[in-house]
């Protein structure tokens, strides 16, 4: 029987990205920031926030969030899932599509 993790209250499961010591552009990180915010994707979210119209977000987004409050889950040998509050989640990542066009 196969397990997973469903956030309660307003928080979702996000599968951390791999650590990077450079960036894409070539910025070198240092290596322990104080506690930077880190990207992810969205694995699961709670029926609290997929019900609340605040946070537009969906199973397989990328976000950038603050790990303060993550809360690591020890399901999977590489342990990179992590419980996240909703609040802590700072960023999506979207992608623009030719149609999408909004004045915000």
């Amino acid at each position: 029987m196969d397990e997973f993790v469903e956030p309660l209250g307003p928080r979702i499961l996000i599968r951390k990205d791999e650590s990077r010591q450079q960036t894409r552009g070539g910025i070198v990180l240092p290596d322990k920031a104080e506690i930077p915010t880190i990207t992810g994707r969205i694995v699961e979210i709670s029926a609290e926030v997929g019900n609340n119209p605040d946070f537009p977000v969906r199973k397989y987004d990328k976000v950038l969030f603050h790990p303060k409050h993550a809360i690591p889950v020890d399901l999977e040998p590489d342990n990179v899932l992590y419980v996240v509050p909703i609040e802590d989640v700072v960023a999506v990542f979207r992608r623009e599509t030719p149609d999408a066009h909004s004045d915000g």
